[in-house]
């Protein structure tokens, strides 16, 4: 009896560190469909702005410039334990229109991708840096008294 107990133990033990290892996989943006389950590619020259958005919802972002090209990205990260997440998939599905009508279609994937390394400085702004005594003693004799009829705290007079 207490082998089979101990043996069990055991067992649950190991099945709870083994699941706890498996990658937790988080999925970001629009969701990457299956093909049984994705909707319809744009058609170049037939769907307009409207049958995309409600094929399509709304795109992840546009561009900057013109608003004429709309993005759908969607990325899946997987982390094992408390492990930095890594990307395994990352899927761009751009949208190009001419007016209404939709002109292009491009599709990128995760090997089109560049790692960005981000600066962490802080840009300075112009001006001089104030001392501590100069925040503390700075705004000291620098206010406006309020006129008579709108003392602080009083209440305002009957008009």
């Amino acid at each position: 009896m207490r082998s089979g107990l101990l043996g069990f133990t055991t067992a649950m033990t190991v099945a709870a560190a083994a699941t706890a290892c498996a990658p937790v996989q988080t999925y970001n943006g629009y969701p990457i469909e299956t093909a049984a389950t994705a909707p319809q590619s744009p058609q170049v020259g037939v769907d307009t702005r409207d049958t995309i958005r409600q094929r399509f919802g709304t795109p992840s972002t546009t561009s900057v410039l013109d608003q004429n090209a709309w993005y759908y990205v969607s990325e899946i990260q997987s982390q094992v334990a408390f492990y930095t997440p890594h990307i395994t998939d990352r899927r761009v599905m751009v949208v190009r229109f001419e007016g209404d009508t939709v002109s292009a279609v491009e599709n990128y994937g995760i090997e089109r991708g560049r790692i960005i390394a981000y600066d962490t400085h802080v840009t300075p702004t112009r001006g001089r840096e104030l001392g501590i005594l100069e925040q503390l003693l700075g705004n000291i004799g620098s206010s406006v008294p309020l006129p008579p009829d709108q003392q602080q705290g009083g209440r305002p007079p009957n008009r």
